[in-house]
């Protein structure tokens, strides 16, 4: 169900922003619809939702004021994802704010003529959600998650923090971004002396995951899509437990318990797509606004689970980490 006045508490500890619209005299009141693959209890997704809300606020926006928002937590089902699009666009919002493929794909299921701002995807030219990233031509711009070639990275880390590995499971989503990211991956690997494999998330991803552990030297890559956020503790259990050096797209599986990621600041994202939002409502079109490619990644660390592993951080790595959880 959507929760309405209940769904966000901003970072540094302030209450709850009330979401009805009150309009100030004379005020004319702007409606954003935000739609995100997670639920309304997720902590990774309230920050970065506190953070679109922050900047909109340095912009000049107030909620309960000039602006309502309309939040719809549609967890990683994709069903559940349409349902909610379908809600939403019926209300008829002035802009709406989208996560990942997922959701776009579903928003333009529903309209052509919404203007959308994606906080982040992988690849909106594949996809069909722009013509080009210089012009995006259509109803839909935003930001990307990362270039492709940037997956060879997670590759490199691995062997960097863990130098016994020599197989990686790549952990993939069918019909996503990972493919791509495995053929990145893959050319790496000969250079590394490497032995990669695709590994399709599944319902039988407990046993795929035991089934690879069953040989030595192994280590895992969690490249990124939708369905590994919803699956987050369990993804990061599976490696604890089966001893697998793990290197994932995104701060929150460390901060979880596991081992290393290196991947895009989303709240940086949030804010971006703040400006972008901004700028539709002062009378922009999104066919105008070029997509953005990201220019910045963090590098994360958990030392309490590189020792479980018995594994030794190296100092070349320590030193470019971005953050290190103790």
């Amino acid at each position: 169900m959507i929760r309405r006045r209940s769904f966000i508490t901003l970072l540094g500890g302030a209450a709850a922003w009330p979401l009805a619209a009150r309009a100030q005299r004379g005020d004319r009141v702007r409606r954003i619809a935000i739609l995100v693959p997670a639920a309304a209890d997720d902590p990774e997704f309230q920050a970065r939702v506190g953070a679109f809300l922050q900047e909109l606020a340095q912009l000049g926006w107030a909620i309960g004021g000039n602006l309502q928002i309309d939040p719809h937590w549609a967890g990683a089902n994709p069903a559940d994802i349409r349902w909610h699009a379908a809600q939403l666009v019926a209300r008829r919002p002035d802009v709406i704010l989208a996560h990942g493929r997922l959701t776009v794909s579903a928003m333009l299921q529903e309209t052509r003529s919404l203007p959308i701002v994606f906080a982040t995807t992988a690849d909106p030219i594949a996809d069909g959600f722009a013509e080009t990233l210089a012009r995006p031509g259509g109803n839909v711009t935003g930001f990307m998650s990362f270039e492709f070639s940037f997956s060879a990275k997670w590759l490199e880390l691995l062997k960097e923090i863990a130098p016994g590995v020599t197989r990686a499971a790549v952990l993939q989503a069918p019909n996503s971004a990972g493919s791509s990211q495995f053929a990145v991956i893959q050319a790496m690997a000969p250079a590394l002396r490497m032995d990669v494999r695709p590994l399709n998330v599944s319902d039988a991803i407990e046993r795929d995951i035991a089934v690879f552990a069953r040989s030595p030297n192994g280590g895992l890559i969690v490249t990124g899509a939708a369905p590994f956020a919803a699956r987050r503790d369990l993804i990061v259990t599976l490696a604890r437990q089966h001893k697998l050096p793990a290197v994932y797209y995104d701060r929150a599986f460390v901060a979880a318990g596991g081992l290393i990621s290196y991947g895009l600041r989303y709240i940086d994202q949030y804010r971006l797509a703040a400006g972008y939002v901004d700028r539709v409502l002062r009378g922009e079109k999104p066919a105008d606004l070029p997509v953005q490619a990201p220019t910045k990644y963090q590098l994360v660390i958990n030392l309490k689970t590189a020792k479980a592993l018995g594994l030794g951080v190296p100092a070349t790595i320590y030193v470019r980490a971005d953050e290190v959880i103790e």
